[in-house]
């Protein structure tokens, strides 16, 4: 069964790791939050757990689709989607930006 979810976030960008790279991301928070670690939880139940507890996902922003995966989040709670910079360009979007995610899982 697949399910899906409409949710708007904030872009924001995280630089750091081991080589100094820089991510965007929307964090997925409230009843959107809620929804995927329930999913998360039902699939390591099953036996479908992936690592880091992600979940395999396909996102649209605007006319933008593609597959990804999202991530949950230790500092919030929320989950983590990232966003690519062929879908930024292709959407126009910025740092700050609102973007609506639509998802299916």
């Amino acid at each position: 069964m697949t399910e899906s979810l409409v949710h708007t976030g904030q872009l924001w960008r995280w630089t750091g790791g081991a080589n100094g790279g820089t991510w965007f991301f929307v964090t997925l928070t409230d009843a959107a939050a809620e929804t995927l670690s329930a999913t998360a939880l039902m699939r390591k139940l099953e036996g479908l757990g992936r690592g880091f507890g992600s979940l395999k996902v396909r996102a649209r922003i605007g006319e933008t689709a593609f597959a990804t995966s999202v991530f949950p989040s230790k500092s919030d709670g929320g989950w983590l989607l990232p966003v690519k910079a062929a879908v930024r360009k292709a959407e126009d979007l910025g740092e700050g930006d609102a973007v609506q995610v639509e998802l299916e899982f």
